[in-house]
């Protein structure tokens, strides 16, 4: 008898997170001789814990499936729900149960760490019971910050945006005959500065702004930075500076945190945003020049005008990639991309073990953080740029993206 499958999303989106469902539910449409139905959870594992799932066969018979490839968010919702450790908590009797009355032989999960957390727990609930449901983890974030993989679907795009947003941001601010101007790009980045350093591809020449770079992998000194910052106005007197949101002092204390309180979200982690905001107030308090911050936000995860060609298209292929390799009989593992040696950018498509993923993160190389802790060397820009390449044609409609919507919520 034919298993089902089903596939969720979970944690932040990115422009390409529709794209790796595109990829799980094309390939498994297309395997009819081996899995059965095909379902979405909506809002992930905790959407499905209510019993708010959908067949996806109806949307690609009615067309909606491609347009879902360019189409930003997460098409079936999201979630930021945090399974319990112990694996003795009634939630994964519960789950497996559901699991069981939908027959579901393939469970595919797309996500950062904490969705490959999830993934880990599950895989060991079903070891713990005997039960042969293979889990999959398709990765998913902007942070780059994976373990055990080159990159993850989602940072080719949101780099290729950073670096064409800095470069118009820089653009932009040339224009003025100001004496003296700062302007300070906030960028997203917890504990790893992988989209931060991207604005290093804005540059058009050396010494070009963003003259200085800030990631949280090197400690903060505010008394260093507006020293920095006072002498790099001497060459360039419009100065583009750009920081992580997670930058943070000798003692691990937030910028941000230093000027308001900080939240934290269901995994306990701090809602971190205002980094640029203080630092803008400091060089104004201290140096006395024009200056404005300016916080890029979801925009960078969100923005289809921007998609990279190549993420566009490993996204894809590492849903269709995940789903052939439950059929081969792996489980608890991660998709993962191995970049091949020579000259010439090219991927392999392999897995990792979703435990030893699950719950680490992956920080940008100190050897590539150069001068102080303010730029960023050509190692990373040759590891970056292939990732940004190639553009998407993105459907349109009355001068605006078409993008797939969701309908309905439930079976």
């Amino acid at each position: 008898m034919k298993k089902n499958a089903i596939v969720g999303q979970s944690g932040g989106p990115t422009a390409v997170i529709n794209a790796s469902l595109y990829g799980v539910i094309y390939e498994a449409l297309n395997r009819e001789d081996s899995i059965g139905t095909i379902y979405g959870m909506i809002n992930g594992i905790e959407g499905f814990l209510q019993n708010h799932y959908m067949d996806m066969r109806p949307v690609d018979e009615s067309g909606e499936l491609e347009l879902i490839k360019t189409t930003p968010g997460s098409y079936l919702g999201s979630c930021r729900y945090k399974m319990p450790e112990n694996l003795e908590d009634p939630v994964y009797a519960s789950l497996f149960e559901k699991f069981m009355e939908l027959n579901i032989g393939y469970f595919f999960y797309i996500g950062g760490n904490d969705s490959m957390d999830t993934v880990s727990k599950l895989s060991r609930y079903a070891q713990k019971c005997e039960s042969d449901i293979r889990f999959i983890g398709i990765p998913k974030t902007i942070d780059n910050d994976l373990t055990e993989t080159d990159h993850t679907p989602g940072f080719g795009s949101a780099a290729k945006y950073i670096a064409s947003t800095v470069r118009e941001i820089s653009t932009d601010a040339s224009v003025y005959d100001h004496k003296n101007s700062v302007t300070i790009v906030e960028i997203m980045g917890r504990h790893a500065g992988w989209l931060t350093a991207a604005s290093v591809l804005a540059r058009k020449f050396k010494g070009d702004n963003p003259v200085l770079i800030y990631l949280p992998e090197a400690d903060f000194d505010q008394d260093t930075f507006i020293q920095r910052v006072s002498e790099a106005l001497v060459c360039t007197p419009n100065l583009v500076v750009c920081i992580s949101e997670g930058i943070h002092d000798k003692n691990g204390t937030f910028v941000c945190e230093l000027s308001s309180d900080v939240g934290v979200d269901a995994f306990g982690h701090k809602m971190l945003t205002g980094s640029g905001k203080y630092l803008e107030n400091l060089v104004k308090e201290k140096l006395g020049v024009k200056v404005r911050s300016i916080e890029l936000n979801v925009c960078q995860r969100c923005s289809s005008a921007m998609l990279s060609k190549t993420d566009h298209k490993e996204a894809i292929a590492s849903g269709a990639y995940g789903v052939k390799c439950a059929l081969d009989g792996e489980t608890g593992k991660m998709i993962a991309f191995k970049r091949t040696e020579g000259s010439s950018y090219a991927i392999n498509y392999i897995t990792a073990d979703v435990n030893i993923v699950c719950n680490q993160e992956k920080t940008v190389p100190t050897t590539w953080i150069t001068n102080d802790g303010t730029d960023i060397s050509e190692d990373f820009v040759s590891y970056a740029r292939p990732l940004i390449q190639g553009e998407v044609d993105v459907p349109s409609k009355d001068g605006v993206p078409e993008f797939a919507y969701r309908k309905s919520n439930t079976l």
